[in-house]
């Protein structure tokens, strides 16, 4: 029987690999967000497990969401293999992300009619001055 080979990465190549600082990849471990296994020189290296991880924490910091909602999220699939709580906690937070989406697309949207408006006004004010100078 053939051994498996599995390729673990150095930190170095993990940081390149998403295009973050080695300290990035260093405080997310500190956070207990990830874990790392020590080659006999004592450097860290990650598996591939570590690096669905990395991915998944950083889908959420896209989405918005706080490291530790992402701390949460990413590491109960270590405590249910299913996947389920997982699912359901990412919903939890996804619904609650979007509410929050809402909320700020509305306060954008009419901070948007309102600058318009004053545009508007300005623009006519503008018009007004130039035609009193030309008089």
């Amino acid at each position: 029987m053939l051994g498996v080979v599995i390729r673990l990465k150095t930190i170095t190549e993990v940081a390149a690999q998403f295009g973050v600082s080695a300290r990035t990849i260093r405080y997310y471990e500190e956070l207990g967000l990830l874990s790392s296994q020590r080659t006999e020189g004592n450097h860290r290296v990650f598996s591939k497990k570590e690096l669905a991880k990395l991915r998944l924490i950083f889908r959420g910091k896209r989405y918005g969401f706080s490291l530790e909602e992402i701390k949460e999220m990413v590491l109960l699939f270590d405590y249910d293999r299913t996947g389920k709580a997982q699912l359901e906690r990412t919903i939890r937070f996804g619904d609650q992300r979007l509410q929050e989406i809402d909320m700020k697309i509305a306060e954008l949207t009419e901070m948007k009619a309102e600058l318009l408006q004053l545009r508007e006004e300005f623009s006519k004010r503008l018009i007004k001055l130039e035609e009193e100078s030309n008089e």
